[in-house]
C-alpha cells in the first residue's frame, strides 16, 4: 500500500506539470525505468532518490511520501516530541535549551521538512530566550523592582512556551514561538553562521555572568561577591557589629548592594535595603550638592561673605527654631561677617564643632585660615539659604535632590512613615539607644534615609547628574590641607607619625585625597550608636558606602574597604595608624 501511495503522488505531480517519464528522468539523473516501476509499486525507493524527484518536480518531499501511515505519523510525533521537549535540559545543563535541539535539528532536518521548519523554529525562540534572560538580569541590576519583574517572569513564561508547543506539535504537527529572532532560515542555508552567532552569544553570555558576579576592585583585580559576602559577616562577627549595609560601585553604579545583621538586635529584627537609618554626618554630602545647585542658579557666590546677604544682622533676627539659628551671641564676634559658603563647606569657618550650654557660639579663628571640622559652620549657611530663599532646608532639599534621584525614603526630619521600619543605633554590647524624632531640620546632621537611597546619591554624584561639571570640580578640589588630626576626627587621637605627612585636605562638603588612581572623595557619619563610612573614585566610577547601627562599626571599615576595593588609599588609612579603639570616623 505505501509502494503504490508514493507512486500514485509522484504520477500526479508529474502529470500535474506536464512531465513525461522521459523529462523526469533527464532532470534527475534517475532511470526512466526505475520511474516506471516506483509509479507502478513494484518498489519502495529511496529517501535520496524521493528528494531528487521532489526537487525536479519543485514540491516538498512529504507531497510524494504517504503521511498517511500510521507508524510514519508515530515516529514523526517522537522526533516532534524530542525537538520541542529537550530545550527543558536547560535547567539542568546551562545553553543546553539551545545545544540539544540544535543536534537534533542538524541531525533530523534533511530527513524531512517538517523537522527543518519545527527545528529552525525552536532554535531561534531559545536563542531569543538566552539575550532576554541577560538583558532582564541587566535589568534586574538597573531598574529596581521592574527589574526585577522581568528577571523572575522570563523562565516561567519560556516554560509555557516549551509545553504549549510541544501538545500543539503532538496534535496539529504545528508550532509557534512568539518573538523569536530568525536566526535560522528553515533551508538551513546559513548553518554554519548562524551556529557561530549562537556560541558567540553564549560566550558573551558566560562573560556577562561572569562580571555579574564579581566585584573589580581599584588595582585591576577582582572579588567575588560570594567571597566578599564572606569576609563580611566574618568581620561583623568578629566586631560583633549589630547591623550593617554594604553597596560597593563599579563603572558609576551600584554592582553589590547587600544587608546583614539586625535593625533591633533585642529583637531580632532583620535589617533590609529599605529600612531607615539616621544618616548622621552622612548629611553634609547631600548639602553640599543642594548648595552647589544654589550656587549654580545664582542664588548665592561661593566667596561672597554670607551676611552681605541679609538685610540686617544675623544676631539681629529672633530665633525661629529652639537653638540652631539663634546667632546673639555673636553680637560682639569681630569675626563671623568673614564668613563665606566655600568657608563652610570646607570647614574653615571658625567655628567650633557644635556650641554647648557652657560653650557660647563664637568664630575661634581667622576665617579661611585654618581648618577645623564644624557642623555650626554648615548650619550657618543653612540659616542664611533659607532667609534668602524663603524656603526651608526640607523643602529645598525635596526640590533639588530628593525628588530627582528618587531618593522617596529620605529627609532631614523624622516623617511619621517611618515608624514603620527603622534601625535603632547601638552600643558596643548591643543594647539600643532612644530613637530621636523630634530632630529640627540641620543640613549637619539630621538625614534620615535608607542604604538604598543613598546609593541612589552617591551613584548620582558619579555619574555627575544634578550639577554641572565646573561644580563637582568644585567640590572634588582640594580647598585645604587637612594638617591636624583632630581638625578631621572628632576625639582624641595619639599620634604615630607626622599628620603633614599625609596627603589629606577637604573639598566642599567631603574630604579630599589624592591617589594614584586620580581624586577620591569620602564622608562619614557618627553618633546615636550610628557610624557611616563612604567614598568615591570618581574617576574610576568606583566607590564603597558602608552603613552600620552599631558603636563597633568603624572597627571593620579598612578591612572591608580593602577587600572590596583594594582601597589602600582612603582616608581611612590615617585612621590606622593611631589606635583603632580611639580613632572616631570622619564624620
Amino acid at each position: 500500500m505505501e509502494n503504490q501511495s508514493i507512486g500514485k503522488n509522484l504520477s500526479y505531480q508529474r502529470k500535474l506539470k506536464g512531465y513525461s517519464q522521459e523529462d523526469l528522468s533527464a532532470k534527475t539523473e534517475v532511470t526512466v525505468r526505475t520511474i516506471q516501476r516506483i509509479e507502478k509499486g513494484d518498489v519502495t525507493p529511496h529517501l535520496q532518490t524521493v528528494k531528487l524527484l521532489a526537487t525536479a518536480l519543485d514540491i516538498n518531499v512529504d507531497e510524494l511520501l504517504n503521511l498517511e501511515n500510521p507508524k510514519e505519523e508515530a515516529i514523526q510525533k517522537k522526533w516532534l516530541l524530542l525537538l520541542h521537549g529537550t530545550p527543558l535540559l536547560g535547567f539542568v545543563l546551562p545553553f543546553f535549551n539551545v545545544l540539544f535541539p540544535l543536534f537534533l535539528w542538524i541531525h533530523k532536518r534533511e530527513d524531512n521538512p517538517l523537522y527543518n521548519r519545527h527545528g529552525a523554529k525552536i532554535i531561534n525562540f531559545q536563542i531569543t530566550v538566552l539575550l532576554l534572560y541577560v538583558l532582564s538580569f541587566v535589568a534586574l541590576l538597573t531598574l529596581d523592582k521592574r527589574g526585577f519583574i522581568l528577571f523572575i517572569s522570563v523562565i516561567p513564561l519560556c516554560v509555557m512556551v516549551v509545553l504549549a508547543n510541544i501538545m500543539y506539535a503532538v496534535k496539529e504537527y504545528k508550532c509557534y514561538y512568539p518573538l523569536a529572532i530568525p536566526f535560522l532560515k528553515f533551508k538551513g542555508r546559513k548553518t554554519a553562521k548562524s551556529v557561530l552567532v549562537l556560541f558567540a552569544l553564549m560566550t558573551s553570555l558566560n562573560v556577562t555572568s561572569q562580571k555579574a558576579d564579581t566585584i573589580t576592585r581599584l588595582d585591576g583585580t577582582k572579588i567575588s561577591k560570594d567571597s566578599l559576602t564572606n569576609k563580611i559577616t566574618q568581620l561583623m562577627s568578629d566586631a560583633q557589629v549589630h547591623g550593617m549595609a554594604v553597596t560597593i560601585f563599579n563603572q558609576n553604579k551600584p554592582v553589590y548592594q547587600k544587608t546583614f545583621g539586625y535593625k533591633d538586635y533585642a529583637k531580632k529584627l532583620a535589617l533590609t535595603g529599605s529600612t531607615n537609618i539616621y544618616g548622621a554626618s552622612l548629611s553634609k554630602a547631600v548639602f553640599s550638592v543642594l548648595v552647589m545647585s544654589l550656587v549654580e542658579d545664582g542664588t548665592i557666590d561661593l566667596d561672597t561673605p554670607l551676611e552681605l546677604y541679609l538685610s540686617k544682622k544675623i544676631h539681629e533676627y529672633e530665633p525661629e527654631t529652639r537653638w540652631h539659628d539663634d546667632y546673639s551671641a555673636l553680637k560682639n564676634d569681630s569675626l563671623y561677617h568673614k564668613i563665606t559658603a566655600r568657608m563652610c563647606l570646607a570647614h574653615t569657618s571658625g567655628f567650633d564643632n557644635w556650641r554647648t550650654a557652657k560653650k557660647a557660639l563664637q568664630v575661634l579663628h581667622e576665617p579661611g585660615t585654618k581648618h577645623m571640622y564644624s557642623g555650626e559652620g554648615f548650619v550657618y549657611l543653612q540659616v542664611i539659604l533659607e532667609k534668602i530663599t524663603g524656603k526651608g532646608l526640607q523643602q529645598l532639599a525635596e526640590e533639588r535632590i530628593f525628588k530627582p534621584l528618587r531618593m522617596d525614603n529620605s529627609a532631614f526630619l523624622w516623617k511619621p512613615e517611618f515608624k514603620t521600619d527603622f534601625a535603632f543605633g547601638h552600643d558596643q554590647e548591643g543594647n539600643p539607644y532612644k530613637k530621636d524624632i523630634d530632630n529640627e531640620p540641620r543640613s549637619a546632621s539630621t538625614l534620615e534615609t535608607t542604604a538604598s537611597d543613598y546609593a541612589k546619591f552617591l551613584q548620582g554624584v558619579l555619574h555627575k547628574n544634578l550639577l554641572s561639571e565646573a561644580s563637582y570640580n568644585e567640590i572634588f578640589s582640594s580647598h585645604i590641607k587637612v594638617t591636624s588630626p583632630t581638625s578631621a576626627y572628632e576625639g582624641p587621637l595619639n599620634r604615630k607619625k607626622s599628620f603633614e605627612e599625609t596627603n589629606v585636605g577637604y573639598g566642599l562638603g567631603w574630604g579630599y585625597l589624592d591617589t594614584p588612581y586620580g581624586d577620591a572623595v569620602f564622608k562619614g557619619g557618627n553618633g546615636s550608636g550610628f557610624q557611616h563610612y563612604s567614598v568615591l573614585f570618581p574617576e574610576k566610577g568606583m566607590g564603597a558606602l558602608i552603613m552600620t547601627n552599631s558603636r563597633n562599626g568603624r572597627a571593620v571599615f579598612i578591612a572591608l574597604l580593602r577587600t572590596a576595593l583594594k582601597d589602600m588609599f582612603s582616608t581611612l588609612e590615617i585612621a590606622a595608624i593611631y589606635p583603632l579603639e580611639t580613632a572616631s570616623a570622619f564624620c
